[in-house]
């Protein structure tokens, strides 16, 4: 049985890294900081921080997945698994675009090599995501509807798009919904980011060169 209702919510998939602790609806403690390329240094102080405000009491463990950075997701990962091995806390991943200023909403964002990525968010639940390209991209998000973007700016300029950075006291709202079911099913499933295409292989330029693949950072 989980118990009590305290979570933990954590999300470094974008530049703007946020942390928000939520005790039965209460907000205990909330922090964002920005790292241009990576979050391993500016997470630590303010993750300790919320850890103090836990305190002694158990808690559940919410870090978003993405789309976003590859990097700052695998951070927020390892951040979370080393909390729950030490404390014996649940922990399970969440999609970071869900946490949106409404409940229902669609939303786009950049899939590198000139892709697009599209998909909606319905009561928190993402969709399923799409993969198309700009002419495609543009025509979906001018057919109307309310469209938002977790990306730095909006893809393509479109002025449509509204730009809302994750929210991790949101993520904690969302994780303080489900059941105890819920929580234990998805703690026992593996923490991975949200992919949007496969790993990208470089192929080297000259005969027995080896060049690793690399997976694409979003």
């Amino acid at each position: 049985m989980i118990s009590p209702r305290t979570i933990l919510a954590l999300d470094l998939s974008s530049t703007r890294g946020v942390i928000a602790v939520l005790r039965d609806g209460e907000v205990l403690f909330e922090a964002a900081f920005t790292a241009e390329r990576s979050h391993n240094a500016q997470v630590f102080a303010p993750l300790g921080q919320a850890l103090e405000a836990i305190g002694t009491e158990s808690a559940i463990v919410v870090i978003g997945t993405g789309p976003g950075s590859y990097t700052g997701v695998r951070i927020a990962i390892a951040a979370a698994q080393g909390i729950a091995l030490s404390r014996g806390w649940p922990v399970f991943g969440w999609p970071s675009i869900t946490s949106g200023p409404q409940a229902d909403y669609q939303v786009i964002g950049d899939a590198r090599r000139g892709m697009f990525y599209l998909t909606s968010v319905k009561q928190s639940t993402l969709g399923p995501i799409e993969i198309v390209d700009a002419a495609t991209a543009q025509a979906a998000v001018e057919a109307g509807g309310d469209w938002f973007s977790f990306d730095a700016k909006a893809p393509l300029a479109l002025p449509q798009v509204q730009l809302c950075p994750p929210d991790a006291g949101k993520l904690a709202q969302i994780a303080a919904t489900l059941t105890d079911d819920t929580i234990q099913t998805l703690a026992a499933q593996p923490l991975e980011p949200v992919y949007l295409q496969e790993a990208f292989i470089t192929t080297a330029k000259k005969a027995g060169k080896k060049v690793p693949g690399a997976a694409l950072p979003i």
